[in-house]
């Protein structure tokens, strides 16, 4: 069966970014650690004002993967994914929860790999998201893959509970990601 491994998470943090505590993001919606918003199923709310170690940020992600996007994507797509298809599927619902509406997804599983490739950029809004949606386009299709083993991680907010863009640093979380995985069975 299908299960999470350390490149598909890392790959998937890739396109993220991580803050701490919570915060107000484009849409002014509360999220958390790697874009998780309370839709997900976890309350982010708790984090106002209340920054939680890298561990923890990264071990509810990994939560949230294994527990609520990898069981959809493996409804919509089948459990015998390779493992570059899976990652590319995995980031693209983990950005917008549209797996089982996604035309892609439905051309891809009657073999129109021509068309669900052109479906798959038809989520291209707003503009800034079109280069992480060529990335996970080129890793179901053609598996390449773009991710270094790093994830942003923006360091201070706003008083408006904003990212500061300036304060942004990479961080390198593939100990901590093969940990979290090796501890869940992985």
């Amino acid at each position: 069966m299908a299960d999470l491994t350390p490149r598909i998470v890392l790959e998937i943090a890739y396109h993220e970014a991580i803050v701490r505590q919570a915060y107000r993001d484009s849409e002014g919606i509360w999220t958390w650690s790697a874009g998780i918003t309370s839709k997900s199923g976890h309350r982010v709310e708790g984090y106002i004002g209340n920054p939680q170690p890298m561990r923890r940020c990264l071990e509810v992600y990994i939560w949230l993967l294994r527990t609520k996007y990898l069981p959809e994507v493996i409804a919509v797509l089948g459990d015998n994914l390779a493992e570059h298809e899976l990652a590319g599927a995995l980031s693209f619902h983990w950005n917008t929860g549209a797996i089982r509406s996604a035309t892609w997804a439905s051309r891809w599983k009657k073999r129109d790999i021509a068309g669900a490739r052109e479906a798959f950029m038809w989520f291209n809004k707003p503009a800034s998201i079109i280069r992480r949606r060529e990335a996970e386009r080129d890793l179901f299709f053609a598996a390449r893959w773009s991710g270094k083993g790093t994830i942003g991680e923006y360091t201070r907010l706003t008083a408006a509970a904003t990212p500061v863009w300036s304060s942004r640093v990479e961080r390198d979380i593939r100990a901590d990601v093969a940990e979290l995985l090796k501890g869940q069975g992985a």
